[in-house]
């Protein structure tokens, strides 16, 4: 489905006073932002945005070439290397060893996306298990943190989480879509949860639920950019600028100020993935 792109700056949110927030999860390398990149970029830091995790992971192994190099040329930008679930199947160890490879850049904050969807199913099952475990190992190799996409398959990421000890070096479960039980079990781990423009939809009540149980110091928040942009602009394409609407969102439902949201969640966002 196509996305309308937001066009101009007058109708986006931005934060006031010289505050700052980040965009802990996007996919800046994508077709969609290829004719307004800069733009994009612009719009970000007029809002607010300070920094923004670009994941290289968001369709075929050479996304995180892009991502990287990204990263490389953007002083705001980070990355992320490794492979969908959506595309578990092609996990090999010559795969493995280019991500590994990439991990070291220096702007490469973390493993993922890795994870399990069950929704979709596009890969196999078994092999989407076994893509995570390894991923996980990966991480744990390189010290670095995890960012793990889940849809539809809780018990089995819990307990692939806990075999291969993903709370060693912790991460995030990106676009957290669950409700407060679920968002426990992960938090039990030692695991950050995030908050995408879902957590603004009408009937995602029992995830502002989860939203309010999140410690202050493991909350953060994205945009999942191109996809999810926040009500009201739902539809449309998303971007890191949007991160602030979805910001404010979060903060009235935990009853707080989108001063207090930005300032905790960048906090997490760089003590998890080591920003300067």
């Amino acid at each position: 489905m196509a996305r309308t792109a937001l066009t101009g700056r007058s109708d986006l949110p931005s934060l006031a006073g010289g505050r700052t927030i980040i965009d802990s999860h996007c996919h800046l390398d994508m077709d969609d932002f290829a004719p307004d990149q800069a733009e994009v970029l612009g719009r970000a830091t007029t809002a607010g945005v300070s920094a923004m995790i670009t994941i290289g992971a968001g369709g075929p192994l050479e996304a995180n070439d892009r991502a990287v190099a990204l990263a490389r040329t953007h002083p705001q930008v980070y990355a992320t290397v490794g492979v969908h679930p959506h595309e578990a199947s092609v996990v090999s160890d010559a795969v493995l060893g280019t991500i590994q490879g990439l991990a070291r850049e220096p702007k490469v904050v973390a493993i993922g996306e890795t994870g399990l969807d069950y929704h979709y199913d596009n890969s196999p099952r078994p092999q989407q298990r076994a893509a995570f475990a390894r991923f996980i190992q990966l991480a744990r190799t390189l010290t670095l943190p995890i960012v793990v996409h889940l849809r539809d398959a809780d018990r089995d990421a819990l307990e692939i989480l806990r075999a291969e000890r993903g709370s060693e070096n912790g991460g995030v479960i990106h676009c957290f879509s669950g409700d407060a039980a679920s968002a426990r079990a992960y938090l039990d781990l030692d695991f950050h949860i995030s908050f995408s423009g879902i957590v603004t939809f009408k009937n995602a009540e029992a995830l502002r639920e989860a939203a309010r149980i999140v410690p202050a110091d493991r909350l953060m928040v994205e945009t999942d950019a191109p996809f999810l942009a926040p009500e009201p602009y739902r539809g449309r394409r998303n971007e890191p600028a949007l991160v602030v609407r979805t910001a404010a969102v979060l903060a009235a439902v935990r009853g707080e100020t989108l001063e207090t949201v930005a300032e905790r969640t960048c906090a997490n966002t760089r003590r998890l993935f080591h920003l300067p």
